[in-house]
């Protein structure tokens, strides 16, 4: 049975931008996106840590620390929200016991919290 488990995450990641008249997506810091081995057009599902709505986009490289939501998921937040950007693989069962997803925290608040393995980067990385 193939099973769909958490290929990567970036977790509280600071919205920077908003753009209601782009034609949908998220744009991510390219950097970023390379260390939470996001690629470019990738399907992602935000939840924002704000207001709890959780929305699926996908993904586009962007400047040096930009988080931007773009198109009608510009309704759902705010310059500002903390954003967690989830990303989901498809695995065999033999692939699944020894499965460890990327997690980079934004915030040095959450250390330990995940029980994965987290690479730590400055708020404003």
């Amino acid at each position: 049975m193939i099973r769909t488990l958490m290929k990567s995450k970036i977790h509280r990641a600071a919205v920077t931008r908003t753009d209601i008249n782009y034609n949908g997506s998220i744009t991510i810091d390219r950097e970023l996106c390379a260390k939470a081995d996001l690629l470019e057009h990738e399907k992602v599902d935000i939840y924002n840590v704000n207001t709890g709505a959780r929305f699926s986009t996908y993904v586009l490289y962007g400047g040096k620390g930009v988080i931007g939501v773009n198109g009608a998921a510009a309704r759902l937040v705010q310059k500002g929200d903390l954003v967690i950007i989830v990303s989901y693989a498809q695995y065999a069962p033999e692939e699944c016991a020894g499965h460890t997803p990327t997690v980079v925290c934004m915030r040095k608040s959450a250390p330990g919290r995940t029980g994965h393995a987290e690479l730590l980067l400055a708020a404003s990385a």
